[in-house]
């Protein structure tokens, strides 16, 4: 099994050779600066982390990893518009709007999820897009429902607009690593709480969202409550979990 920081640095390495479609032209600059190294990675980690454990090859599995971390990128480069959140930096530097502009941020975004989209139809299993695509739709849906005050059931609203690709990153890995869907019901339950925890967990480092609506010490109590669901989940899994679970305690610490 490869150690964590192993599966970043293959996330890495994949994302830049990446050869994105010419057609791009000039836009790639934008999607590239979109994609720089700095992010977590933890999604596209978790599917390669579930693929392997389930069994599958990591690099078998790198395009729909890349591809979910593409439709994360796209989210972030749109959120930040200042239609939506109007940020104007993203991990340190610059959003994509203020390094470029708005317009050639909108059309970075479109392009990164349209590369996502080919990656996961490079595999013969439609399943695989499929996966990915509802996963996008219920993102998109969950941020709908933020950005017009649609909230008052939070955790549902996170669950879609977070969750979703969390659940996604490992429905993913199953798919390539040929799970039977009879056999996944443990796997998609444990992704459902994980994405739960990381953004419980987000949320008590920005001081946002279950913050605002819980308190402090009700969102600690929450991601207390979520990272031992995740480990009850994960533990119930009959595979090597060891880096999944590393994967888990790395997030859960960030407040612990």
């Amino acid at each position: 099994m490869r150690r964590p920081e192993e599966l970043r640095a293959a996330v890495e390495e994949y994302l830049g050779s990446l050869a994105l479609a010419t057609e791009l032209g000039g836009l790639e600059d934008a999607v590239r600066y979109a994609l720089d190294p700095g992010g977590k990675r933890i999604r596209p980690m978790l599917c390669l982390a579930v693929t392997e454990a389930a069994g599958g090859g990591i690099e078998e599995a790198l395009p729909a990893a890349a591809a979910v971390e593409l439709v994360h990128t796209f989210s972030l480069v749109h959120d930040d518009l200042p239609a939506l959140d109007d940020d104007a930096e993203r991990r340190g530097r610059p959003s994509v709007h203020v390094a470029f502009d708005e317009a050639v941020a909108v059309l970075a975004g479109d392009a990164l999820l349209a590369e996502a989209l080919r990656l996961a139809l490079s595999y013969d299993d439609p399943g695989i897009a499929r996966e990915l695509i509802g996963a996008t739709l219920g993102m998109i849906g969950g941020q709908f429902r933020d950005v017009t005050g649609d909230d008052a059931d939070l955790a549902e609203v996170e669950r879609l607009k977070t969750g979703r690709l969390f659940a996604a990153a490992v429905g993913l890995g199953l798919r390539v690593a040929r799970v039977p869907e009879a056999e996944q019901g443990t796997w998609r339950a444990f992704g459902d709480e994980l994405g739960l925890l990381f953004q419980v967990v987000d949320d008590v480092l920005d001081g946002d969202g279950f913050v605002r609506r819980l308190g402090v010490e009700g969102a600690r109590a929450l991601a207390a409550e979520s990272a031992g669901r995740t480990r009850d989940r994960l533990a119930a899994i009959s595979a090597d979990t060891s880096v999944l679970r590393a994967l888990v305690e790395e997030l859960a610490g960030r407040t612990e």
